[in-house]
């Protein structure tokens, strides 16, 4: 995602105005994207599942109601497959994921993690 701080949030959840405010008191203004209003595509989530080192089941939030309603939880769905659904029904992304401008990732949950990103990044 490279050259500046990216985080996908969405304001209503209080973990993702937390480690926005967290940013902005480190001194970081980052592009904020509302993943919600801006989905991510396919290959923009593929990306950022690399990017964080994590797998695509790791992303998903499993408190949005579209994790029940596309059945998410079945254990057999591959990684395209959710992938997939994330990118139809964004809701089903956990956040906050914050990019760093060295191209690493991290999903902010707990919302401290923002703080051990902000100093590897230091």
């Amino acid at each position: 995602m490279g050259e500046a701080w990216v985080i996908w949030h969405n304001p209503k959840c209080s973990t993702s105005r937390f480690v926005l405010e967290a940013l902005r008191e480190a001194g970081v203004q980052p592009r904020v994207r509302d993943y919600q209003k801006q989905p991510p595509s396919e290959a923009e989530l593929r990306a950022a599942l690399t990017a964080a080192g994590i797998g695509a089941r790791d992303l998903l939030r499993r408190k949005s109601p579209a994790y029940e309603q596309l059945g998410l939880a079945d254990s057999s769905l591959t990684e395209d497959r959710l992938i997939a659904a994330m990118a139809a029904r964004p809701e089903a992304i956990e956040r906050p994921l914050v990019f760093a401008p060295d191209g690493t990732a991290r999903l902010c949950r707990p919302k401290e993690a923002v703080f051990e990103m902000l100093a590897a990044t230091s």
